[in-house]
């Protein structure tokens, strides 16, 4: 082996021996200023600090209804004829739709007439041709329904 080659082999030595040196200096160091002191009272803000920002935002109650707002609202009483024609019937009655007398068409509604209130509310209850039962108001009264073919066949003229 030559002289320049084992001058090349001290020097990489050298220089390997002090950078591990350095790296086992620089390992010490660090596990000096990550290790856990003994410092409870940083811990104890850490982790608060920590809950405080995986709080839920908003929480979700499955818990029980209060009877107030279980229950419906009960009617004020009976609705008017015209607030029941609005509401249920005027969707047919007002256009014709499936063979609906329109509001207003005395020739159809002049025959219906005929049967008086009685008879036009017994078809209205049973339904008839494409008209449902009690039409498209299931939960309407008897006295409802009356008055919304008596608004009906009022707004007609007859």
């Amino acid at each position: 082996m030559s002289e320049q080659d084992s001058a090349l082999i001290k020097s990489f030595t050298g220089v390997l021996s002090v950078l591990v040196v350095v790296a086992v200096g620089f390992y010490f160091v660090a596990d000096m200023v990550t290790s856990d002191s003994d410092d409870t009272g940083s811990n104890e803000r850490m982790e608060a600090k920590i809950l405080e920002n995986i709080k839920p935002v908003g929480q979700v109650n499955v818990g029980s209804v209060p009877a107030s707002a279980a229950a419906p609202a009960a009617a004020a009483g009976p609705r008017s004829g015209q607030d029941v024609y609005n509401a249920s019937c005027m969707a047919c009655h007002s256009t014709g739709v499936a063979g609906a007398p329109k509001v207003g068409d005395k020739a159809a509604w002049s025959a219906r007439a005929a049967k008086g209130i009685d008879g036009l509310l017994a078809t209205a209850n049973s339904g008839l041709n494409a008209m449902p039962p009690k039409g498209t108001c299931g939960a309407c009264s008897d006295d409802e329904l009356k008055g919304a073919i008596e608004y009906m066949l009022k707004e007609t003229g007859l």
